[in-house]
């Protein structure tokens, strides 16, 4: 299990889904903060947030990250996700900073 995962699923509730995995991957505080709006399907163009967290995390990557992403999960967006692949959003978190700490270390 990733640290992201671990702070997305902590009780009490500390962590929307893209901050879990921004400050699993050494975000700043700041960074974090910003995150606050983008969980529960309200990242931008309704991104999944934990794929937003990673994308925040890595832009130069984003394309790569987005591709597999898509291949683990089933799709890019929240909406997607929920209705069509029936991903959970812990499995979503967990391969998000699956993703990035493969990058990190390529």
């Amino acid at each position: 299990m990733t640290k992201a995962h671990a702070l997305f699923t902590a009780v009490p509730k500390l962590h929307n889904c893209a901050q879990a995995v921004v400050e699993g991957a050494g975000g700043t505080p700041e960074q974090i903060t910003e995150m606050a709006a983008c969980g529960g399907g309200r990242a931008p163009d309704g991104l999944c947030g934990a794929l937003y967290g990673a994308l925040v995390m890595c832009p130069e990557r984003a394309e790569e990250i987005k591709a597999a992403f898509a291949k683990e999960v089933g799709a890019l967006t929240c909406r997607e996700i929920k209705s069509a692949a029936k991903t959970p959003c812990p499995m979503c978190v967990e391969a998000a900073a699956k993703i990035l700490g493969s990058l990190s270390h390529s």
